[in-house]
């Protein structure tokens, strides 16, 4: 599923990049889903298909762009390439299904994200941004979940594409997550100032709750039969509680929620 609702930081995450659905889905930052479950029909699928090869054919072509960085450790189109094929193969159902990433998804997935950290260790003149998009899903929520090596590419995206309200409010929610207030602020604003005026209020106050709990660590109490809970939401949006010893009149039932 793209947007599952469920769970508040889900939904405070669609708030903040609604306006700009069709950009990120054009930039590839919910091939995806952002915030929701890997799907085989994502992204990484979508490039696999353009490429018009079969799994085993990257495989090939991994294993010899290995040899060649081997060889060459400095040759920026050797881990440029390998990078692509890493992504290509990441694509394939060993890798990435319906409920998420395998473990040997993560494995692939940390092997590209090295891959990549040694292509821009050798300062490509001009850091190819397909890749960029490609690896923000992977450094994403639903990838390796690495909101500083998100940000790293999100600055690449944006700096490629800086008209994009969607993009800095996306830069921006992955910078307080990585507790970069300076970059999440500087991103806010600019994600603020390119918004619809009708929508800058709404985008403000959204990216203004996630600089407030980028981890969305608010706590919610629930009293039932004179019993009292706290505990924070899971991935379904369901609370997963412990009693707290307080109680309130049997046979009532409430729920609240607080920082």
């Amino acid at each position: 599923m793209l947007f599952d609702l469920r769970g508040r930081h889900r939904r405070r995450l669609v708030k903040v990049i609604y306006i700009g659905l069709a950009v990120l889905i054009g930039v590839g930052l919910v091939g995806f889903g952002v915030g929701g479950g890997l799907g085989s029909g994502g992204l990484f699928t979508a490039a696999t298909n353009n490429e018009g090869s079969s799994g085993a054919s990257h495989k090939s072509a991994i294993k010899r762009y290995k040899k060649l960085t081997v060889v060459q450790p400095k040759n920026i189109s050797a881990w440029e390439n390998l990078t692509k094929e890493l992504l290509h193969e990441a694509g394939n159902e060993e890798y990435v299904t319906s409920a998420g990433l395998t473990s040997k998804g993560k494995e692939i997935f940390n092997e590209t994200a090295q891959a990549w950290a040694s292509y821009l260790a050798l300062n490509p003149p001009k850091p190819n941004v397909t890749l960029a998009q490609q690896m923000a899903t992977v450094f994403g929520e639903g990838g390796l979940n690495e909101p500083a090596q998100a940000v790293q590419v999100l600055q690449i995206i944006v700096a490629a594409r800086p008209t994009s309200a969607a993009l800095y409010g996306q830069l921006a929610q992955y910078a307080y997550k990585a507790h970069n207030v300076s970059v999440g602020d500087l991103a806010s604003a600019k994600a603020v100032e390119l918004a619809p005026a009708a929508e800058r209020a709404r985008v403000k106050s959204e990216l203004a709750d996630v600089k407030a709990d980028p981890n969305d660590e608010k706590e919610y109490t629930t009293t039932t039969n004179g019993k009292t809970y706290a505990g924070k939401l899971n991935s379904k949006g369901e609370v997963k509680a412990t009693e707290v010893k307080k109680t309130a009149p049997a046979g009532t039932t409430s729920t609240s929620a607080s920082k």
